[in-house]
């Protein structure tokens, strides 16, 4: 609305009550003209409600065929349960979602269960940002600067058999640190975080990472922490929902956009260049 809008605690409040409004419309729409390739979806923790318990915001963002990224759901649950993910999946499905043909989140959510009941034949990509957390955590903080460099290459690598090599590469450095431990966790949901090998290679940037969620959620942060907490968790969830809907319409288009319709028609990939037709049936 501009830095100079005069709004007054009764112009919030109207604004709130509109918002509710348009929301509630907006999470029943038709999806059937929608056609995601690739979906990024986190849980967000916000000042929300009266509960003990922090509310998290389950967040869906969607890349189009033609290129374009747009929200497909933002809603209020608990970020670990596989049933409140599996409730936003099939609600989505129900209104005409068509399956996607990758998903990208955090190892820790609930969606992984729910996606494989509700759309199974989705891959699975496991953000890096989120392991490599979880691995820098398992080590005292003295190395924790080596380390975060060793790790960081590891995503970056060319091919998925180079990638192996960094992680044993890790894995020995963490061992002589007395850390064996930590380089461990690198095995834990190691498919899942090779998954981005199998789609085009000008696309891995925006797969290795739930950062498309993250991203506009900077422009989300200050408006709930201004608000210190929310007594209800639907104001919460309609505020980030406009806030969210403002920042769509600044989104950046995918890399290669002409790559999608066949990424979302099946054609494989190898270390993210298209297989030769002979070799499609190993790739997949």
């Amino acid at each position: 609305m501009g830095e100079a809008a005069p709004l007054s605690a009764a112009s919030i409040a109207r604004l709130k009550a509109s918002w509710q409004t348009e929301y509630d419309t907006w999470k029943r729409r038709r999806l059937d003209d929608l056609e995601p390739v690739y979906v990024w979806a986190d849980g967000i923790y916000v000042k929300a409600g009266l509960e003990k318990d922090k509310a998290a915001m389950l967040v869906l963002i969607a890349a189009l065929r033609d290129g374009r990224k747009v929200v497909l759901a933002v809603e209020s649950g608990y970020r670990e349960s596989t049933e409140s993910w599996a409730a936003l999946l099939r609600d989505l499905k129900s209104r005409g979602l068509r399956t996607p043909r990758l998903l990208i989140a955090d190892g820790h959510l609930g969606i992984w269960g729910a996606v494989r009941t509700v759309f199974s034949m989705v891959a699975e990509q496991r953000c890096w940002n989120h392991r490599i957390v979880n691995v820098l955590d398992a080590l005292p903080n003295k190395p924790q600067a080596e380390a975060r460099a060793l790790l960081t290459k590891i995503p970056y690598a060319e091919t998925r058999t180079e990638a192996e090599r960094q992680k044993r590469e890790f894995q020995l450095w963490a061992t002589k640190k007395g850390a064996a431990a930590a380089g461990r966790r690198l095995d834990e949901d190691w498919e899942r975080l090779m998954t981005y090998y199998a789609f085009p290679k000008a696309h891995w940037k925006h797969l290795r990472t739930t950062n498309v969620v993250e991203s506009p959620f900077a422009a989300v942060r200050p408006r709930t922490a201004a608000a210190k907490r929310f007594k209800k968790v639907e104001h919460a969830t309609a505020v980030i929902w406009k806030t969210l809907l403002v920042a769509e319409q600044r989104f950046r288009r995918l890399d290669a956009p002409e790559l999608l319709p066949e990424v979302a028609e099946g054609v494989a990939y190898v270390n993210g260049e298209r297989a030769a037709r002979g070799n499609e049936k190993a790739a997949a």
